[in-house]
């Protein structure tokens, strides 16, 4: 019989342990751990750090039940990000209990729970789903196909497959536009949509666009300034929220800045770009054999230099910098996306990426103080987060990876950007330690708000890597693991693709109203009814997160509220099933399904889930 850990004390960062809101310098903040009867502890001291020395206090007994009671003590909030964790003491000596569970050990800080003067991420991110929408591919309007393609492009039929590398893969052009988006938003609004995030609208000479020419228009391939205005006015009167997408780290060499650089060593934009050593690695060289920076050495990237008053007053501070400049009208876009933002401001010995994300977001709360910044980061993030600039970042090591790992086809894909997707199914155990690791390196603020993805423009598609009968799976812990959902276009209705290029596919709009090879009703299903679900339970859209079963092939948690409690079961194959305590379940109450075929019942030995499998279930408990 499967045991579970609910036994174990408990602590997170969410309302049922820390007061809501963000504290201030100076003031003290009571936590609350929750500690079961059956964890033989003795007493509970809480561990603070406070200028970089540990301190020690007492907690005290405040409340609790027959089988758990709950303990309190103050944390002082003296420095901008205050960490601390609880030492338990019983019989065998002392644990620690932190973000990534109880450990009988020493363990380092880096797992401790945080508490942070620095404002979260706006509600309205995590309130629906983000809908990532790459523009070349999403949906044509009438007036798209009469635009002539530019000379870098190669123009490709709506239904042709994406290249997924050489040269077509960048240059393939399929005229999707921004006036066929508002055709479709009825889509978006039947999802659950609360935001759509567009990658990028400026022009370049690629069709993702990353490769700005300029960021002073709108792309006229994609209907222009005129058009853009049109789709956030639309997409706002549903209700809903827009984000842009731009590169902080670099532009495109086709850049009116950059080529202005390179026609007159006396321009004032040749301060914008970071020149080096020609030979040197992430070096590109121009016509006249000047070495610059560029992203990964690919030339067509040159890298900002933000060491320059120049690169601030242009992409920031400036009267017409785009930062602001498309939150005012006629955009109002609610916030950005910020490309490689990891490496922005990083080059040698210059770090200036945390001077950067404050200062982007201190330029984004001018125009509007709800607006949200996240980062693109696809390795450990964490450090970047704490530093009071992004509210969030693209969770693909806390969320993306680990999903797969657990769910991966035997053979899918095995890199993306370099770094490993899946290849080999792992255990349950290994996909929860990774997340337990990243979520624990951030304060709670930032786990809720995190944008959790199953897939990206930049990675292979969730169906390749886990295959079709696995996405219920992986959709349901999308759906009702903490953060913000987000969606990349096509998922939802079964799209494949081996790579970041090749999964970039155009919607299938023809095969919408009868189904089609490309368009998956029964998948568009389980993604309208979880995201439904998700959209009617406050216990996850703001609850805590507490594991009760890692298994193999099983798991099960908890997302509580002050209102709700909600058992989140997601098996990949047959398992033993477990008892849980019968505690969970409000007084007189019976399990309410409200997704799901795996049976959870109460009986007289307390809550049995089943070990039926694959499959899953949501269940309101309280």
């Amino acid at each position: 019989m499967t045991s579970h850990l609910l036994d174990q004390p408990h602590h997170d960062g969410s309302a049922l342990h820390v007061p809501p809101g963000t504290p201030a310098l100076g003031d003290t903040v009571p936590v609350r751990v929750r500690v079961p009867r059956a964890a033989g502890v003795t007493g509970v001291w809480l561990r603070t750090v406070r200028d970089g020395e540990p301190r020690l206090v007492a907690a005290r007994p405040d409340g609790g039940t027959d089988e758990e009671t709950s303990y309190v003590a103050e944390v002082d909030v003296h420095n901008p990000v205050t960490p601390y964790r609880f030492l338990l003491d019983g019989p065998g000596g002392y644990r620690w209990l932190d973000g990534r569970g109880v450990h009988a050990r020493e363990v380092p800080d880096a797992g401790s729970f945080r508490l942070t003067t620095h404002a979260p991420a706006p509600a309205w991110l995590g309130d629906g789903l983000v809908y990532q929408v790459f523009p070349d591919r999403f949906a044509r309007s009438g007036a798209a196909i009469s635009r002539p393609a530019p000379d870098w492009a190669v123009p490709a039929s709506w239904d042709d497959e994406p290249a997924g590398d050489g040269p077509l893969a960048g240059t393939q052009l399929f005229g999707g536009d921004l006036d066929g988006i508002v055709e479709h938003l009825d889509h978006l609004e039947a999802l659950g949509v609360g935001t759509l995030y567009l990658t990028p609208v400026f022009p370049g000479r690629s069709n993702h666009r990353y490769d700005a020419s300029t960021f002073a228009a709108v792309d006229p391939l994609l209907g222009g300034d005129a058009a853009y205005a049109r789709l956030a006015d639309a997409v706002h009167a549903r209700g809903m929220r827009l984000m842009g997408d731009i590169t902080t780290n670099h532009t495109g060499a086709g850049h009116e800045w950059f080529t202005r650089a390179l026609a007159d060593p006396a321009a004032p934009e040749r301060d914008l770009f970071v020149w080096a050593e020609p030979g040197g690695a992430d070096v590109a060289t121009t016509p006249a054999g000047e070495g610059y920076a560029s992203w990964l050495g690919f030339g067509s990237l040159p890298k900002l230099d933000w060491g320059s008053d120049e690169t601030w007053h242009r992409m920031v501070t400036g009267p017409d910098a785009p930062i602001g400049r498309y939150l005012r009208a006629p955009y109002h876009l609610d916030g950005w996306r910020v490309d490689v933002a990891n490496m922005t401001g990083r080059w040698g010995s210059d770090d200036r990426t945390h001077d950067v994300a404050r200062a982007l977001r201190a330029a984004i709360g001018r125009e509007n103080p709800e607006a949200a910044l996240v980062a693109e980061h696809f390795h450990d993030a964490t450090a970047d987060l704490l530093a009071g600039g992004w509210h969030a970042n693209m969770n693909y090591t806390g969320f993306t990876r680990p999903v797969w790992s657990w769910l991966a086809l035997d053979g899918s894909p095995v890199a993306a950007h370099g770094l490993p997707v899946a290849g080999v199914r792992r255990p349950g155990g290994s996909m929860v330690a990774a997340m337990r690791d990243f979520d624990a390196g951030v304060p709670w603020s930032v786990t809720a708000r995190q944008w959790n993805m199953l897939g990206s423009h930049d990675t292979p598609r969730l169906r390749t890597v886990v295959g079709p009968d696995a996405v219920e799976l992986a959709v349901t812990l999308l759906l009702t693991y903490p953060g913000t959902p987000v969606v990349f276009a096509g998922d939802e209705v079964g799209a494949t693709g081996d790579n970041g290029e090749h999964a970039r596919t155009t919607m299938a709009w023809d095969q919408a109203a009868h189904g089609g090879p490309r368009w998956d009703a029964a998948t568009l299903e389980v993604y309208r009814r979880l995201a439904a679900v998700r959209r009617g339970s406050s216990a996850l859209r703001d609850g805590g997160m507490r594991w009760a079963v890692v298994e193999d092939d099983a798991v099960v948690f908890l997302r509580e509220s002050p209102a709700e409690r909600v058992l989140v079961v997601v098996a990949r194959g047959p398992w033993s099933g477990v008892t849980l305590p019968g505690r969970l379940l409000a007084p007189g109450a019976e399990p309410e399904p409200l997704y799901g075929e795996v049976p959870v019942s109460a009986g007289p030995q307390g809550l049995r889930v089943s070990g039926d499998g694959p499959g899953v279930a949501v269940v309101r408990l309280a």
